[in-house]
């Protein structure tokens, strides 16, 4: 090889190589030699120089076995999955089951009766039968007629009846295989390469360098995508309740590739890459508008209907992604990025002529609004055991809800097997074909979750039905209901039925904040023309948009090194009530941390504009003399177009199975219409939970979609539901369910007073202190009566204690006592060095109104300090009872902090 080197000296054309050479490379191979033996030695000499346990370097030691069984059993599934690749047909005969087979082949059932020598003599063909696990089997298909599927209910012997009875029984598969398409992409596979790497060199490379000025020495060294083409595994075209200008498709799609992409910061020797990449999933392809000149089709539209499955092997630094608790979550923020780009609503759009709108076809207005009022279940499945199993006991069940992209917990019930959960989600419904109403039910425990059952609605049934207030009976499960209220909300571009949704929802004029939605605000961000420079009057400035419409705030993607960014992406609000709420919008200089610009839009000024749309540029405020942001904005009143039904109507409700081996099969279920024992009517206004721990603006209040770093339950168990809690925004991990009681908190009460009372009177040091030696906090407090939640502002402190030389890093924490468990508590971010802390963030807690007023609200301001630091404590507390005929109405108060809270505070 070019790159071996023969022991000895080299000698070159014009004589022996310098000494100076070979002196440098035995002093850099030395070098190496000695920091890598440092850096094995240095842990051990640290365990024993702090005097730790030895049971660290056990600990060590397994988390390094873990690692390698984790890479060992990734490389397995890759030797697999390529031996499949290479002679499908053969692992085919040789005994893959039919439950193991991709949704693109046809599985029916055959009698027991077949004996194995007609096996042997059959020639393989595109008809794949099979009873359920056994061995597959393979018949001719005479004149295209595909095999008869036999009945489930009364399965009968395969029998040669003639044409007319064969053809009675026949089915067609709505997915069809495509090889076709699969020998043309091979045939490609080596100029697509060509294409990826030029894009990984000109466009990525540049891009990452541009970044930092850590990253200038970064490249790519090599970027090999292997031998193995993409395969589709499946072709799938919709002809029902589709456009008529347009042909969507949709592509079950697999790549199982050897590649080897490499890359290295010179700056820093650091190298790390990809051995090996698996991906599955189903892409959409829409062509739209379909036109009469060539090339027929204006613009192709590409994305993916939900997040993909996803599978990197690592090499080099990026082994450390293996270790276990690392390989989910790097594989979860990939998935988050991706999904910023290709899960729905986001797409690639690529046009094919000039006159097409491609924002309007790049960002599409969604197609309604799926108002899911999850209410409760029945009779579902015990799986708390006691004595080994001998004692059988309750479930604490929770619900995990999906459409498309977007994922709801409920809250957990503790000990019920007929819980009530009485909460309200809304979601964004982009794609009619192809997308599922998602519901699985869990019993929480401590280490793995056990599975209560799942339902799948068909969401072009709950669109024909407009609304469905149904029980359905559980899949995948022996016993198990769910009651569920479905709502089809329809997008008006006009003003007229506003005040009737208004009064529908009980909108209160002094809670314009709050509630079920009235209205979608969509927001099209299209470019800024001449920002101001930031701090550096010669630098340009890295733009990014914040919007907010009252507590929901947004933010945009980073434009680096230019002060005339395009964005060219799109955003929804849920607004409450539009002639009270307004937009804010904010463009700020990520590196410098301060404003570009500024403007505020009341949304009262659509609802006089034709078809409740604005697009123009708008003057920023606090900025350059000729600064504007190019926006389209446009409102869409939310409206439940009831349908008059005969008394004696029933619903028929699509309800797929979610399992694999019954996937692709539809099948109608009517919803038991039976009044159940202990049933709610749905008649009450319930809660909205916020959709996980999130403290940032960016998080939806009222069941809006969880960040893309979400995650969900912890191992739902169930690769195949791929219900990983993930918001679609921003990559954020936090996580949705802690059932653990926060026992530190309560320990660490008594002794964090006393060193508060400490600190005190070293304050006070024979000088009389104020009125609050402690400071201040200012809170709003009220109960939203719509949502069902007690809901607290935290605005600001002041005149805070200094608990280091530095000042303090405050923050605040509440709890709604007597309820001092981990999932009860809330917290606000972080402020660093300051003594007045400006929040402004809200929580809320699910209670109703009669129970709020017998509970007291835990507030506690404490200063953060580092990992293992020493500098944490507490800086003062207050408890606030919320035994007050005004709380529905609310208010904003100054509370005295306090060493315990329990001191009368005052009011200012």
């Amino acid at each position: 090889m070019s790159g071996s080197r023969a022991p000895g000296p080299e000698v070159g054309a014009s004589g022996a190589e310098p000494p100076g050479a070979a002196l440098s490379v035995d002093v850099a191979g030395l070098l190496a030699q000695l920091a890598r033996s440092f850096a094995l030695l240095l842990p051990v000499y640290a365990l024993g120089y702090l005097g730790l346990s030895f049971s660290w370097v056990l600990l060590a030691l397994g988390l390094l076995v873990w690692c390698r069984r984790s890479r060992g059993l990734k490389a397995t599934r890759l030797c697999r999955a390529l031996a499949l690749l290479e002679d499908e047909e053969r692992a085919v005969r040789l005994g893959v089951r039919a439950c193991d087979l991709p949704a693109w082949l046809h599985r029916v059932r055959l009698s027991r009766s077949v004996k194995r020598p007609w096996w042997d003599s059959v020639p393989w063909q595109s008809a794949v039968l099979g009873t359920g696990c056994e061995p597959v089997l393979a018949l001719p298909l005479p004149q295209a007629i595909f095999v008869p599927l036999l009945r489930r209910s009364a399965p009968q012997p395969l029998k040669a009846e003639g044409t007319d009875a064969l053809a009675q029984q026949v089915h067609f598969p709505d997915t069809e295989r495509a090889e076709w398409l699969n020998k043309t992409v091979k045939h490609m596979w080596p100029f697509i390469c060509q294409f990826i790497e030029k894009l990984f060199r000109e466009t990525i490379e540049p891009a990452v360098r541009g970044a930092h000025t850590h990253l200038s020495t970064f490249s790519f060294t090599r970027v090999d995508l292997g031998q193995q083409p993409l395969r589709i595994n499946g072709v799938k075209v919709y002809t029902e309740n589709v456009d008529k200008r347009q042909i969507i498709l949709d592509l079950q799609i697999s790549f199982v590739g050897n590649c080897e992409i490499d890359l290295e910061i010179k700056r820093y020797f650091c190298r790390a890459g990809v051995q090996s990449i698996q991906i599955h999933g189903t892409m959409r392809v829409i062509l739209e508008p379909l036109i009469g000149d060539m090339p027929l089709v204006g613009a192709l539209s590409i994305f993916f209907l939900r997040k993909p499955l996803l599978e990197i092997n690592w090499t080099g630094l990026t082994n450390l992604l293996d270790i276990p608790g690392l390989n989910g979550l790097s594989d979860t923020i990939i998935l988050d990025i991706i999904s910023n780009y290709l899960v729905l609503p986001n797409r690639i759009t690529v046009p094919l002529v000039s006159e097409v709108q491609i924002a309007q076809l790049r960002f599409p207005v969604p197609k309604g609004v799926l108002r899911i009022h999850f209410i409760e279940a029945q009779d579902l499945q015990g799986k708390d055991t006691y004595l080994k199993g001998l004692v059988k006991g309750k479930s604490d069940p929770y619900g995990v809800i999906r459409v498309g992209n977007q994922i709801f917990q409920s809250k957990v019930i503790k000990e019920n097997l007929s819980p009530k959960w009485n909460e309200v989600y809304e979601a964004l419904v982009y794609e009619h074909p192809g997308q599922e109403l998602e519901i699985e039910l869990f019993d929480e425990d401590p280490d793995k979750d056990d599975f209560l059952g799942s339902l799948m609605i068909d969401l072009i049934e709950v669109e024909k039905e407009r609304l469905l207030d149904e029980w359905f009976t559980l899949d995948e499960v022996p016993r198990g209901k769910l009651h569920l209220k479905l709502e089809w909300l329809t997008l008006m571009p006009d003003a007229s039925n506003l005040e009737q949704v208004l009064t529908d929802i009980r909108a209160d004029k002094d809670q314009a904040n709050d509630g079920l939605s009235s209205s979608l605000l969509i927001l099209y961000l299209d470019s800024a023309r001449n920002l101001p420079s930031g701090k550096k009057i010669n630098s340009n400035p890295n733009p990014l948009v914040q919007m907010s419409v009252g507590h929901k705030a947004q933010e945009s993607k980073i434009r680096y090194k230019t002060n005339e960014p395009v964005w060219e992406e799109n955003f929804t609000f849920f607004i409450h009530n539009p002639k009270r709420q307004e937009l804010e919008v904010e463009v700020r200089d990520e590196q410098h941390q301060c404003s570009l610009g500024n403007l505020r839009i009341p949304l009262s000024q659509l609802l006089a504009r034709e078809d409740m749309t604005l697009n123009q540029r708008f003057q920023l405020s606090n900025s350059g003399p000729n600064s504007s942001l190019k926006m389209k904005l446009a409102l869409r009143v939310l409206h439940l177009e009831k349908q008059e039904r005969p008394p004696d109507h029933q619903h028929s409700a699509q309800v797929k199975r979610p399992s694999v081996s019954k996937e692709g099969r539809k099948v109608s279920v009517r919803p038991q219409m039976s009044a159940s024992p202990g049933s709610g009517d749905g008649g009450t206004a319930p809660s909205t939970p916020v959709a996980g721990g999130d403290e940032r603006p960016g998080v939806e209040e009222r069941g809006l979609p969880v960040e893309a770093g979400l995650q969900g339950p912890r191992d739902l168990g169930r690769s195949s539901s791929s219900l990983q809690a993930g918001p679609t925004g921003s990559p954020s991990h936090v996580s949705v369910k802690e059932p653990t009681p926060s026992i530190a908190s309560d320990i660490s009460l008594p002794i964090a007073t006393q060193e508060l009372r400490q600190r005190l009177r070293q304050l006070e040091n024979g000088t009389t202190l104020g009125q609050s030696p402690l400071g201040q906090i200012q809170l709003t407090i009220r109960h939203s009566s719509q949502r069902n939640k007690l809901v607290v502002v935290v605005h600001s402190c002041r005149n805070l204690i200094a608990f280091s030389e530095d000042g303090s890093d405050p923050y605040v924490r509440l709890y709604l006592l007597p309820d001092k468990r981990r999932s009860g508590r809330r917290k606000t971010h972080v402020s660093k060095k300051t003594l007045n802390p400006v929040f402004d963030q809200s929580f809320d807690f699910s209670v109703s109104l009669p129970d709020v007023q017998r509970r007291t609200l835990d507030v506690a301001v404490k200063n953060s300090g580092g990992f293992l630091s020493k500098d944490k404590g507490l800086l003062g507390k207050v408890l606030v009872g919320l035994a007050s005929e005004e709380l529905a109405k609310g208010w904003t108060q100054w509370y005295d902090l306090t060493e315990d809270g329990t001191r009368p505070h005052v009011v200012t």
